[in-house]
């Protein structure tokens, strides 16, 4: 036995992936990792098992790309859950689906927070306005805002989010952390100032205090957009203490024994070391970590034929099928003329027997290295299934306690509830066989 075989036999314990969406003390499951990884996919396709399951699921969607719409059938997503038809509801349950939208998100909470004409001044303030639209972390801060209110009105008793595409891991965790640090900041408690001292104290203040700081200011962001910001904080004053409040809350929630991460990955060395710091960063902040789902992994019907037994009988069907060409090339058949020049003569029936021979060599050496090319193909296949199988268990040496959970490669795109259960069987496949 090779080092490769004792590496293919490893085994990580097995992700229970129906166990975890049938469980009603689970109400919240996160999909985080790298992106392309397929976490959109992985998160619809939860969604719909747990929903033909008996649950009362949403799919919370941050990817700006639509993929997840069109796989449910539905003509766009917004930010208010829709349902998705088609889904077998005989079990009791149903799902919904949304994607982010963060800027309504950021409207809604100045709106439910604000009288109308404090709201109405923040909404139509230009810093706001930009703020709300691409200020870094707000996109991962307003998906904590939208879970939070998900799961405080408590109408669905499963929720699926699909974590921000993001280069940084966990720029969802972070985010409301560090836009949490900027406006409790002490550039924006300089600017509140003027406006909490008021009167003709806060503008001497403003015009004393802040003299040196506002010239170099205006030179760098331009005296509009200085005046902008401070309008801004003053609307925002009584609203600060809420943004951090709300966003600890959730955080708790994430800590909380009712959530479940899954960290998505694919079958290669880069994905899997992002997958690897995702685990070690989910136990350092104490978040419940169900298991590592590892995308589109391949497979083989033929897998007790190695790469090597392969390739060793593809070569030795390429050699006979030259020997019998050169041999073919020796026979009479093959250099007399028997027509002295002239036209082949043939039967009623068709060619001779001459011409016959002469059609079959062809065609025997045609078979046999088709058949040597597709040895040559399944030994590349086994290459690419030994590469994945050590490069996961490379993965779960690090992290033995991680329970995993392989979803085979589908020879397409996934662009129907069809796709998607075929996806959700995939995940739960494990599981069964470990039952059985």
């Amino acid at each position: 036995m090779t080092s490769d075989d004792m590496t293919l036999d490893a085994s990580p314990p097995w992700l229970e992936v129906d166990a975890l969406l049938d469980d009603p003390r689970t109400r919240i499951v996160v999909c985080c990792g790298s992106g392309g990884v397929g976490k959109t996919t992985t998160a619809a396709a939860l969604g719909v098992r747990a929903a033909e399951r008996g649950r009362k699921a949403v799919v919370l969607t941050i990817d700006p790309a639509r993929r997840l719409a069109q796989s449910m059938g539905i003509s766009e997503l917004d930010n208010v859950p829709r349902q998705v038809k088609g889904v077998d509801e005989t079990a009791g349950g149903e799902l919904h689906a949304m994607m982010l939208d963060m800027k309504r998100t950021f409207d809604e909470i100045v709106e439910g927070h604000a009288d109308p004409d404090r709201a109405r001044a923040i909404l139509e303030n230009p810093f706001y306005q930009s703020l709300s639209a691409g200020f870094a972390g707000t996109q991962e801060y307003m998906a904590m805002e939208k879970l939070g209110q998900l799961r405080a009105g408590d109408e669905w008793d499963l929720i699926v989010v699909d974590t921000p595409p993001s280069r940084s891991a966990l720029d969802f965790l972070d985010a409301p952390k560090r836009l949490g640090s900027f406006l409790d900041g002490k550039f924006i408690r300089v600017l509140m100032a003027p406006a909490k001292v008021g009167g003709r104290a806060g503008m001497k203040f403003l015009n004393v205090g802040m003299s040196m700081m506002t010239g170099t200011l205006s030179k760098l962001m331009g005296g509009q957009l200085l005046r902008d910001v401070q309008t801004f904080v003053a609307a925002m004053d009584t609203m600060f203490g809420g943004f951090r409040t709300r966003a600890d809350a959730t955080y708790r929630l994430l800590q909380a024994p009712g959530t479940a991460f899954l960290v998505v990955a694919a079958p290669e060395r880069d994905a899997l070391r992002e997958a690897a710091y995702f685990v070690e960063r989910l136990a350092a902040e104490q978040m419940p970590l169900a298991g590592l789902v590892l995308n589109r992994v391949h497979g083989s019907g033929a897998a007790q034929l190695s790469a090597e037994r392969a390739l060793a009988a593809a070569e030795t069907l390429t050699e006979h099928a030259a020997e019998g060409a050169d041999a073919e090339n020796l026979e009479p058949p093959g250099i007399v003329d028997h027509h002295n020049g002239k036209a082949a003569s043939g039967t009623a029936g068709g060619p001779s027997p001459a011409a016959a021979t002469d059609q079959v060599a062809p065609t025997s050496a045609s078979a046999a290295q088709l058949a040597a090319g597709l040895l040559r193909l399944h030994a590349e296949r086994m290459q690419v299934l030994a590469r994945e199988r050590r490069t996961r268990d490379r993965f779960t040496a690090l992290h033995p306690e991680v329970p995993v959970t392989e979803v085979a490669a589908l020879p397409g795109d996934v662009h129907d509830l069809a796709g998607l259960r075929a996806i959700g069987d995939r995940l739960a496949l494990n599981s069964a066989e470990a039952e059985d």
